[in-house]
């Protein structure tokens, strides 16, 4: 059954428990409304008993009108008192319902070992139904085979143009963001064909991880990634999540912000200055894509998200260039006077991402070639990210994309002779990243795990889309995903 029909089926299902559940509540009402006013009666006949007995109470004033009002009135207060206090009851079939919603979902995204947990573990573990929904993910979980790890391939991109008026425009920094920004819907365009191509997103963290061994050393080890015949995994990040200034007016977001209900949005401010809340980069976009598709995210995988330092994170300006108190204030910045508060804010910001499903890595604190510049810059450069950015993490960040894909060495692994890698290794980085245009380049040893990027922005695009090249064909159609409203022809500074 699709998805969509499941969703159907579902609805109905629900209405009908819910048609029940209130044909249920209307007849206990009824009954709780009688009992009460029986109660009540009982109760009055009873008082007037004894002050009749006790001479208190004057017959005349019973059958008077007095009487009956305030017989009446204490009704209707017994009543009201007892239909809100009544305590609320919970449909079994709707609480039922709702846990296989929730297993069925964990099963969507491969985690067939969480989804039988949750149904094995709660008060309805023993009904028929539960016990035929995990023998069905015990069965779809022994058809799936293991995916090759050596096999995935890994796709980035910038932050996602809304406004190619206003991005790329005719002069220097126009055509930059033509070349190396990807448009909205050339995003969207590009996850429902890999999706329909059949690939599932996976984190750097599902393909390896460091594992303390028996003699106290740690080493990286290989994860078994577990799919049905046929998917086939893949990498997803994105670069410098900061909203620089110099983008600031020029098509694209503003700031990852909270909406009311908690989720993850950017603030966008349009041509005539309005502002907005919404879906204008990957994160929403994607999130969105996923809570459609469940079976496109591996036990709830997202995507990498990358960051700088320089000019802050996540659009608030927060490094200490800003901070009037540091000693390493840039006059040539302005200051910040709410950098206390906006730290706070990508705090929770960050711990967001991180309870999505999605990774922090670092991009550098300042944009720089980590092949071509000194060990000590990149020493000096690391402890900069490490306390303007990191310190706002939720716990350690291991994973490193270099910017330019500049890497530290060739396509040997890495040595410890290789000074660079000593030093990153020493501050805490496992994962490294380059750019690579080939479908796939993987490397494990004992100490790190490498992967090559693909680009997917608007150069590769063109080139694709212009018959120049084939680089893409493997994971979209670029006849179909290329935005036609971007000046041609596109080619590389």
């Amino acid at each position: 059954m699709d998805e969509r029909a499941f969703e159907e089926q579902l609805q109905r299902r629900r209405e009908e428990i819910r048609s029940r559940h209130r044909e249920r509540s209307r007849k206990r009402k009824m009954k709780r409304i009688t009992y009460t006013i029986i109660a009540v009666d009982i109760i009055l006949l009873l008082v007037l008993g004894i002050f009749i007995g006790t001479g208190k109470l004057n017959l005349s004033s019973v059958f008077g009108k007095s009487g009956n009002s305030e017989k009446t009135e204490t009704t209707a207060a017994a009543e009201s008192e007892a239909e809100t206090t009544a305590p609320a009851e919970e449909d079994p079939a709707i609480v039922l319902t709702e846990l296989i919603a929730q297993s069925d979902r964990q099963a969507m995204m491969y985690d067939y070992d969480a989804a039988v947990e949750t149904l094995s573990t709660s008060e309805y573990a023993e009904s028929p139904e539960v016990q035929a929904k995990i023998q069905e993910y015990e069965a779809q979980k022994a058809a799936c085979v293991p995916f090759d790890n050596s096999q995935i391939t890994h796709v980035f991109f910038h932050i996602l143009c809304q406004d190619t008026d206003r991005a790329f425009t005719n002069d220097a920094a126009g055509k930059d963001f033509n070349q190396v920004m990807t448009t909205i819907p050339e995003f969207e365009a590009i996850l429902q064909q890999m999706y329909d191509r059949g690939y599932v997103l996976v984190g750097l963290h599902d393909m390896a991880e460091m594992q303390t061994q028996e003699d106290g050393t740690r080493k990286m080890v290989k994860k078994q990634i577990m799919l049905p015949e046929g998917k086939k995994a893949f990498v997803m990040s994105e670069d410098d999540v900061c909203y620089y200034e110099y983008m600031e007016g020029k098509g694209f977001a503003d700031k990852m912000v909270l909406d009311e209900n908690g989720k993850l949005k950017l603030q966008y401010t349009d041509a005539e200055g309005n502002v907005s809340i919404g879906d204008y980069d990957i994160v929403p976009i994607l999130d969105n894509f996923v809570e459609a598709h469940p079976d496109f995210s591996y036990r709830g995988a997202k995507a990498i998200m990358a960051f700088t330092g320089y000019n802050g994170v996540l659009g608030y300006r927060t490094d200490e260039t800003y901070d009037e108190s540091s000693e390493n204030r840039d006059p040539k910045m302005k200051a910040n006077p709410n950098i206390a508060e906006d730290r706070e804010t990508v705090k929770k910001l960050f711990q967001a991402l991180v309870d999505d499903g999605y990774e922090l890595a670092s991009h550098s604190w300042g944009h720089i070639n980590f092949t071509n510049r000194e060990l000590a810059d990149l020493q000096r450069d690391t402890d900069r990210w490490e306390r303007n950015v990191e310190s706002l993490m939720p716990g350690n960040c291991d994973i490193i994309l270099y910017p330019f894909g500049a890497d530290i060495g060739d396509w040997h692994p890495y040595t410890t002779e290789n000074d660079k890698f000593n030093m990153l290794k020493a501050a805490g980085f496992d994962y490294f990243c380059n750019v690579d245009s080939n479908p796939v380049w993987v490397q494990y040893t004992e100490d790190a795990v490498r992967q090559g990027r693909r680009n997917l922005d608007g150069y590769r695009l063109w080139m694709d889309y212009s018959g120049e090249d084939n680089k893409l064909s493997d994971i979209l159609d670029a006849k179909t995903v290329f935005d036609t409203r971007r000046p041609t022809p596109i080619t590389w500074n």
